[in-house]
């Protein structure tokens, strides 16, 4: 049994040197080793399109097989391209990955793009969040009902949680630097779309969760789905 994860930065192992940087990818396999090895192809940048034309949708289906399960994690670098919309090209490519995933008799889970940490200006400033994805996450959804394809709904989930911490204590989900502290970000960096290993290892808790709430994954095989959930 194998786990391989297609998706952008929010998913990927980011290099060494932007440490303590993350994708939830990279905290996956602690929580679900004793049932099945992670394979994670997921690439900073990548959108359906480029993830196909750069030969990494490719290797990952040569790695497929049956009773496998195949994560698919994108929307924000589709949502910079025009001809990526959500409701064409974007949803075009993710129906093809379903049916490719299918036809290489492994199980495809589609997940909702994890929500960027754009809380709005101004009172109640903790309880508004911006809608930054805007219909991707939808589109997903849709998706997942119209193929018959399970959905792991990361939008929703991250959305919530950020509102549960508030916009101070959900910071530290993210990786925010002072000038001086990052030797690869000597400027400083104040970001709210790449998660810090703590932002990381509680999206992967969840992914995990639903993939036993899904019954891909036994519970009883899952080590510590719950770690780093909050």
């Amino acid at each position: 049994m194998k786990i391989l994860l297609a998706g952008d930065s929010t998913v990927a192992n980011c290099p060494t040197h932007e440490f303590p940087m993350s994708g939830w990818g990279a905290r996956l396999a602690p929580l679900t080793w004793t049932w099945g090895a992670v394979h994670n192809f997921a690439k900073g940048g990548a959108s359906t399109e480029s993830f196909r034309a750069e030969g990494l949708w490719a290797d990952l289906l040569a790695e497929a097989g049956a009773g496998d399960l195949v994560t698919i994690q994108f929307g924000h670098n589709d949502q910079k391209k025009q001809h990526l919309a959500a409701r064409t090209g974007y949803a075009a490519n993710l129906r093809t990955m379903v049916a490719e995933v299918r036809s290489a008799g492994a199980v495809p889970v589609l997940c909702t793009p994890v929500e960027r940490r754009h809380f709005l200006a101004g009172p109640p400033s903790d309880a508004v969040l911006e809608e930054s994805l805007e219909d991707y996450p939808d589109v997903v959804r849709e998706l997942g009902m119209d193929l018959g394809t399970a959905v792991i709904d990361l939008n929703a989930w991250t959305r919530s949680v950020y509102l549960r911490l508030g916009r101070m204590d959900s910071r530290d989900l993210f990786c925010h630097f002072a000038p001086g502290e990052h030797a690869h970000w000597p400027d400083g960096l104040a970001d709210d779309t790449h998660f810090s290993q703590r932002g990381a290892a509680l999206v992967a808790g969840e992914v995990a969760e639903q993939l036993v709430q899904l019954g891909y994954c036994p519970r009883r095989l899952v080590s510590r789905t719950t770690a780093g959930r909050g």
